[in-house]
C-alpha cells in the first residue's frame, strides 16, 4: 500500500465540513495537511468574531489552519511548505488564481453543487430551485483559470424534493458530494482519474442570490412564489414587508415556509388580491397572481420563528393588512 495522499483542503461554510470529515476519517488513503479557509467573522448579534465550521473542525483534529489571502504574495510559499500534493476545494469562497493552482503538482479539485456545465457560479442549488429544476447533482473538477470550467472527474444526480428549500437540498448534496469527492481524489492518486472535457454551448450562470433578489414577488404565479422562497431559505432568507393599521410603512416579515394552497385544503371565501392576506383558525393565506400560497413558518422583525397561524394571532391583522 503507498502513502496516504497528501491534501490541503479548502473551504469554509457548514456545507464544506462533511467533505472535510470524510477524509480525516480515511487516515488510510488521505493525509489533510492544512486547512485553507476564510477568517473569523461577525456573527450573531452581538457580532461576535467567530472561526468558520471548517476551521472548528480542523482545531479540534490539531491541523493547521491557513486564513491569509492566497492572491498574497507570500501565499505559495506557505502552501508548498504544508507538503500537500494536491487540493481539494468545497465552498472555500475566494478564487484560485493560476499560480495557486499551479503550486500543488497533481492540482486542485473543486466539489461543485451542481451537474456541470450547468450552474456554474455562486449559487447552483438555490437557482436550480428557483428554475423548477426537477434534477441536479454535484460534479467534481479539476480547477482551472475559467470559472467552474476544469475538466470533470465524477457526477451524481438526485432528485429535488416538490418541497425542499435550499438548505435541505444542499445538505444532502454535501454529504454525497463528500463521496464523490474522496473516490475522485482516490482516482487522482491512483493514476485512474480520466477527466473529461466540460461541452461547450451557452449554460445558465448561478450568480449569487442578494438580499434584494430574496424580495417576494406576490404579483408572480403560486408555482413562481413557492420557488422563490425555497430557493432563499435559510440564505439569504425570503422576506416581505407586512403592512397594517399601526406599520404604514411596513414591518420586515420572513417566510421560512410556504406552499401553494393544495386542492384538497381549506381554501381562503374568495380568491385573493396579489399580497392580501386572509386568515382562518388553522391557516394564514396570500394572494399571488393565480392562487393564493399559504404561510406555514414566519419569523417577523425582532421575535422568534414560529408557525404562521400563531404568529397572525398576535399580529393585530386587519382585513386591509397585506405584503409586498
Amino acid at each position: 500500500m503507498g502513502q496516504p495522499l497528501k491534501v490541503l483542503f479548502a473551504g469554509t461554510p457548514q456545507v464544506a465540513v462533511p467533505a472535510l470529515e470524510l477524509l480525516l476519517d480515511d487516515a488510510e488513503h488521505f493525509q489533510v495537511v492544512a486547512v485553507l479557509t476564510r477568517p473569523d467573522s461577525p456573527q450573531g448579534r452581538g457580532r461576535r468574531l467567530t472561526p468558520s465550521p471548517v476551521k472548528q473542525v480542523a482545531l479540534a483534529h490539531g491541523i493547521t489552519v491557513l486564513e491569509d489571502n492566497p492572491s498574497n504574495p507570500d501565499s505559495l510559499e506557505t502552501i508548498a511548505a504544508t507538503g500537500a500534493q494536491c487540493g481539494a476545494v468545497v465552498a472555500y469562497g475566494r478564487i484560485l488564481k493560476e499560480p495557486v493552482l499551479l503550486a500543488l503538482e497533481q492540482g486542485w479539485y473543486n466539489l461543485h453543487f451542481s451537474l456541470l456545465p450547468q450552474w456554474r457560479g455562486a449559487a447552483p442549488v438555490q437557482r436550480a430551485i428557483w428554475a423548477g429544476d426537477t434534477i441536479t447533482g454535484a460534479s467534481v473538477f479539476r480547477l482551472t483559470k475559467g470559472m467552474d470550467e476544469g475538466p470533470v472527474l465524477a457526477q451524481s444526480t438526485v432528485t429535488i424534493g416538490e418541497h425542499e428549500n435550499a438548505g435541505q437540498l444542499l445538505g444532502r448534496l454535501a454529504k454525497d458530494g463528500g463521496q464523490l469527492l474522496l473516490a475522485s481524489l482516490q482516482a487522482v492518486a491512483e493514476g485512474r482519474a480520466l477527466p473529461q472535457p466540460q461541452p461547450q454551448g451557452a449554460y445558465e450562470v448561478a450568480n449569487k442570490i442578494t438580499t434584494d433578489d430574496a424580495h417576494i414577488r406576490f404579483d408572480l404565479p403560486a408555482f413562481a412564489v413557492d420557488r422563490q422562497i425555497r430557493a432563499c431559505t435559510p440564505d439569504p432568507g425570503a422576506w416581505c414587508l407586512l403592512h397594517s393599521d399601526h406599520s404604514d410603512d411596513g414591518i420586515l416579515l420572513h417566510i421560512l415556509s410556504a406552499r401553494p394552497v393544495p386542492s384538497e385544503s381549506e381554501h381562503p371565501s374568495e380568491q385573493l388580491a396579489a399580497g392580501s392576506i386572509a386568515v382562518s383558525k388553522h391557516a394564514v393565506w396570500v394572494g399571488t397572481k393565480t392562487e393564493s400560497i399559504e404561510l406555514l413558518e414566519v419569523k417577523a422583525a425582532g421575535k422568534r420563528a414560529m408557525k404562521a397561524v400563531d404568529w397572525a394571532r398576535g399580529a393585530r391583522l386587519s382585513a386591509q393588512s397585506y405584503c409586498d
